[in-house]
């Protein structure tokens, strides 16, 4: 049984391990290539913004790599140190994109509000479930109390399941936006879109990755709660 559910962490393992080459791959690649308008990512991000009605909106700069988000709570795009300052095709991409989740949220995006209203439920059934699992394992999941708790935890990561699947759609559509936008207003050349596009479509890929792993997950834990 327990052997069932490192096989499915390795599979797992792989399948992220893949998506997150992608990711540094394409960013590597993108991010040594200068933009042809010259912008930054944080200038590109603003512009895109104030088009779109959004000067409420802030940009700011936030440490690390690859840590850009958008903070529905305090209406502000932070962008990571390399792409706010520099106007590279990856780092405009990118700031595109999470200016996609702000301009998702100022339309109230049906997906965007389903996973701000999950999350809280979802923290606390990502902290349940693996404990509940264990437990379960511990206790015998074949019958008994140790079958109710592997039941518990199936319900649990139902839960973290949906999560994943509702941002499916809400990182596509702001991938989606960033390229429409950038386009729209001639920020990218014909030449360059193709560098976001692989950009984009890579970081896509992580959360496409994430939720088959989730699926699996799932499949696991539903088998061994009928056993």
């Amino acid at each position: 049984m327990f052997f069932g559910y490192i096989l499915i962490m390795i599979v797992g393992m792989i399948i992220s391990g893949i998506a997150a080459m992608w990711v540094r791959r394409s960013y590597s690649k993108y991010s040594k290539q200068a933009s042809a308008s010259g912008m930054t990512g944080a200038q590109v991000a603003r512009t895109i913004l104030d088009r779109n009605g959004l000067s409420n909106v802030k940009v700011e700069p936030v440490a690390g790599q690859l840590t850009d988000h958008y903070d529905p709570s305090s209406k502000v795009v932070r962008l990571s140190e390399g792409n706010f300052n520099q106007n590279s095709v990856a780092g405009v991409s990118v700031a595109a994109h999470e200016v996609g989740h702000a301009i998702q949220d100022a339309s109230g995006y049906l997906p965007m509000k389903l996973r701000s209203g999950i999350f809280p439920i979802v923290n606390i059934s990502q902290q349940l479930w693996v404990p509940l699992f264990f437990m379960g394992i511990i206790m015998g999941a074949g019958a008994g109390l140790g079958q109710f708790m592997i039941q518990l935890a199936v319900i649990a990561f139902a839960g973290v399941l949906a999560f994943h699947l509702v941002t499916l759609p809400v990182e596509v559509n702001a991938s989606t936006r960033a390229y429409s936008q950038l386009t729209r207003y001639g920020i990218l050349s014909r030449s360059e879109a193709t560098g976001t596009k692989r950009v984009l479509s890579a970081a896509a890929f992580t959360y496409i990755a994430a939720a088959l792993t989730a699926i699996l997950t799932l499949l696991y834990l539903l088998l061994l709660s009928r056993q």
